[in-house]
């Protein structure tokens, strides 16, 4: 089923302000809805990276937009329904140089103090205010 016109706008500045976040830092799925004007649509970002295609010819792919860097608002890398999702990102984190702990209930976390990235404007934007 194709997206509406407004989906497929969301999904593209998902993904278009995920490319922006530096290597080696993180954010959390409600700031990129921040950024991009919904701050009440933290899920949906969630929902397009779930929803990020893995096939090489897509404008935005598993490989163009760094997807590991997305992570809840508590520093939590968040559960998967596979196993090895969670691990994976982890993986791809600690690639970057960034250090993923184990929390006290089994949690992969990331330390926000150390590796977070919230800027007020997406870096593309800067310059751009009225």
């Amino acid at each position: 089923m194709a997206r509406s016109d407004e989906a497929e706008a969301f999904f593209h500045a998902v993904y278009t302000a995920v490319q922006e976040i530096p290597h080696g830092k993180v954010t959390s799925y409600g700031h990129i809805a921040k950024l991009i004007g919904t701050p009440q649509r933290p899920r949906q970002v969630g929902v397009c990276l779930k929803h990020l295609s893995h096939d090489p010819q897509s404008r935005f792919n598993n490989t163009t937009v760094p997807w590991q860097r997305v992570i809840n608002s508590k520093g939590i890398i968040s559960p998967r329904s596979q196993p090895t999702g969670t691990l994976n990102q982890a993986a791809a984190l600690e690639a970057e140089g960034v250090t993923v702990t184990t929390g006290a209930l089994g949690e992969l976390m990331v330390d926000l103090a150390d590796y977070g990235w919230f800027p007020s404007i997406l870096p593309s934007e800067e310059g751009m205010e009225d």
